[in-house]
């Protein structure tokens, strides 16, 4: 992934049976899975906790390139690319590994944005400096 990215994670799984649909391919929700999988890798190697249920995804927005297969493994790459007063703005490729059938392709690709809405809250508010500071330092980019 080409660009400044403020940190990022990686995250390795594969296509799991309920990932795929009746073309034998995976489902277009599979790639949020893997996706927020990757995001979840970012915040837990980040030490942040109570991220999620306050994190809502404000916008999404992504570009399917090729078929995942049932077995398949995946490695997903999520890039926080902008931090905001309220609001993460991430990027990120999903690609499908080589197989015996496939060669190693980019499955998916998109950007989208969480706000920070604590819990009780029903609108945005700064996130806490913590976080903030755990997602800048240096001595954790991947």
């Amino acid at each position: 992934m080409d660009g400044t990215s403020v940190t990022r994670a990686v995250h390795r799984s594969r296509v799991g049976w309920m990932d795929t649909d009746a073309a034998g391919h995976h489902h277009n929700t599979a790639v949020v899975r893997f996706v927020e999988e990757a995001e979840a890798t970012l915040m837990r190697e980040r030490g942040i906790t109570g991220y999620f249920g306050a994190a809502p995804r404000v916008r999404y927005e992504v570009d399917f390139a090729s078929p995942l297969w049932f077995g398949q493994e995946v490695t997903t790459t999520l890039v926080l690319e902008r931090i905001g007063t309220s609001s993460f703005t991430f990027r990120f490729e999903v690609w499908g590994e080589e197989t015996d059938r496939h060669a190693r392709r980019l499955a998916a690709s998109g950007r989208y944005v969480t706000a920070h809405v604590p819990r009780g809250a029903d609108r945005s508010a700064p996130w806490p400096v913590p976080w903030v500071t755990a997602l800048k330092g240096d001595a954790h980019t991947a």
